[in-house]
C-alpha cells in the first residue's frame, strides 16, 4: 500500500514536469517547423567581412561657372541663342544670347543725345569765347575813353568854369564806367563758364547713357571663361508646377528674369559624383574617405575617389538622407555632366569573424535569430547581431559550418499549402 502511495502520484508528476520541460523548451528555442523541399539554406561563415555603403549618384562638375542673365532692370530678357546640355566650349565660345532690340534702340537714342550735347557744348564754348573778346573790347575801350577824359582835365586851369567842370565829371563817368566793367568782366566769364559746364553735364549724361546701352547690349551674350560642358539650367520662371514635377530646362524663346542662372560651364580637369545616403550610414562615413565609382554610361572604366564633403541631414522623419560629394581621383574624357553612377564605400573590414547574409536574420519582439537546420527540420535560434550591412550580418552564438535558411520555413509552408511562391524578407 505504501509502495503504491508513493507510485501513484509520481505517475501523475512525471508528465506534468516533461510537460513543463517542453513548454519551457519551446518557449526558449520555438518549434521545430517542417522544412519544404525547396526552402533556400546556407552555411555559417568565418573570415573577413568588409563593409560598405552603396548609393546611386550623378556626375557633375566639381569648379563650375554659373552664366546668369545680366543685371540690367529690365523686366523681360528673352533667349535668342542657347548652347545645349553636353555641349562642349571653349573659352571666350558664346553660350546663350538675349533679344538686344530694346538696348539698340537705346543706344541709338543715346547717340543721338550725345550727338546733340556734343554740338551745344561747341556752341557754348564759341559764345563764351565771343563774349570773353567783347568784354576786352569794352574794357579796353573804357580804359581809352578815361585816359583821354584825364587828358583833357589837365586843361581845365586854362578853360572857363563851366568846360573845366564838363571835363571833370566826364573823367569821373568814365572812371565810373571802366571800374563797373572791371567788376562785371569776372561774373560774365563765370556765366560763361557755368553755362559751358550745364551742357557738357548734358554731353556726359548723353555719354554714359550710350554707354550703359552698349554694356546691356554686350553683357546680353554670355559667353564661356573656361572649357568646359554646358549644363542648362532650369526655367525657374515658368510657371507654377506641382510637387513632385520636374521643372523645364530652359530653351531659345523663353523670358528670364534678370540674374537667374541660365547655364553652367563644368570643368574638364574636375569632377565630382553627388550622392544622397541615409542617415543611418552617416556615422560610417568621414571627409577622406576612398569610394569606388562606376559610371553607367562608361562600364568599361573604373573610377576611383574620396568624400570631399558631407552636408547636412534633410527630408521626412522616414527618409531623411544627408548629401555626399565625391571627388573624382581619375576623370577621363568620356564623362559627361548629368550621368548617373553607383559608389561604394568601404566603411570598415572586421577580421575573422562570424557572419551570414542578411536574409538570413529575422527579427521579432526585439530578439534576433536565425532557423538552424535540424533533422528535418528547422529551429529558430537567438543570436547576437555585432554589425550589419545590406548583404552581411556579423553575429555570435552560431558556430561556422551550420546550416540556416534564407527564408522563414513558417511563410514558405505557407506558401507551399496556398499555391504561392516563397517570399522570404526578413524584418
Amino acid at each position: 500500500m505504501k509502495i503504491k502511495t508513493i507510485v501513484t502520484p509520481l505517475a501523475v508528476l512525471a508528465p506534468l514536469a516533461l510537460i513543463a520541460w517542453g513548454g519551457l523548451r519551446y518557449y526558449k528555442t520555438g518549434s521545430v517547423v517542417h522544412t519544404a523541399p525547396d526552402v533556400p539554406v546556407t552555411t555559417v561563415k568565418k573570415g573577413d567581412v568588409t563593409f560598405t555603403v552603396t548609393a546611386k549618384a550623378e556626375v557633375q562638375g566639381g569648379k563650375s561657372e554659373m552664366l546668369a542673365a545680366p543685371m540690367m532692370g529690365a523686366s523681360q530678357l528673352i533667349l535668342t541663342k542657347l548652347a545645349d546640355s553636353g555641349d562642349l566650349v571653349n573659352e571666350g565660345d558664346v553660350v546663350a544670347q538675349f533679344d538686344t532690340t530694346e538696348q539698340e534702340f537705346k543706344l541709338k537714342e543715346a547717340e543721338a543725345d550725345l550727338a546733340e550735347a556734343e554740338q551745344q557744348v561747341i556752341q557754348a564754348q564759341a559764345d563764351s569765347q565771343a563774349k570773353d573778346e567783347e568784354a576786352l573790347y569794352e574794357l579796353t575801350q573804357a580804359k581809352a575813353d578815361l585816359r583821354q577824359a584825364e587828358l583833357e582835365a589837365r586843361r581845365n586851369p586854362l578853360l572857363a568854369a563851366i568846360t573845366a567842370r564838363q571835363n571833370t565829371l566826364a573823367v569821373e563817368a568814365a572812371r565810373d564806367k571802366l571800374r563797373q566793367l572791371e567788376h562785371d568782366t569776372p561774373n560774365r566769364r563765370a556765366n560763361a563758364t557755368a553755362g559751358i559746364a550745364i551742357q557738357e553735364a548734358a554731353r556726359n549724361k548723353a555719354k554714359v547713357q550710350a554707354e550703359t546701352a552698349q554694356h546691356n547690349i554686350d553683357s546680353m551674350t554670355l559667353k564661356a571663361h573656361r572649357k568646359g560642358y554646358v549644363n542648362v539650367q532650369t526655367n525657374m520662371g515658368s510657371g507654377f508646377f506641382m510637387g513632385g514635377m520636374t521643372l523645364p530646362v530652359l530653351q531659345v524663346g523663353d523670358t528670364v528674369r534678370a540674374g537667374m542662372p541660365v547655364a553652367q560651364i563644368l570643368d574638364l580637369s574636375d569632377w565630382e559624383a553627388n550622392a544622397r545616403i541615409g542617415e543611418l550610414d552617416r556615422g560610417h562615413l568621414a571627409v577622406g574617405q576612398k569610394a569606388d565609382i562606376e559610371v553607367i554610361a562608361v562600364p568599361d572604366k573604373q573610377y576611383h575617389g574620396r568624400i570631399k564633403d558631407i552636408g547636412g541631414t534633410a527630408g521626412p522623419p522616414w527618409n531623411r538622407r544627408f548629401e555626399c560629394k565625391i571627388s573624382l581621383d581619375n576623370p577621363s574624357p568620356e564623362l559627361r555632366p548629368g550621368m548617373t553612377a553607383r559608389i561604394v564605400l568601404t566603411t570598415d573590414t572586421l577580421h575573422d569573424v562570424i557572419w551570414v547574409p542578411a536574409q538570413a536574420v529575422f527579427e521579432s519582439d526585439g530578439r534576433a535569430f536565425v532557423y538552424t537546420q535540424s533533422g528535418g527540420g528547422f529551429v529558430p535560434a537567438d543570436i547576437k547581431v555585432v554589425r550589419r550591412s545590406e548583404s552581411q550580418v556579423v553575429l555570435t552564438g552560431l558556430k561556422p559550418g551550420a546550416v540556416v535558411a534564407l527564408a522563414s520555413p513558417d511563410q514558405q509552408k505557407k506558401d507551399s499549402g496556398a499555391g504561392g511562391a516563397l517570399q522570404a524578407i526578413p524584418k
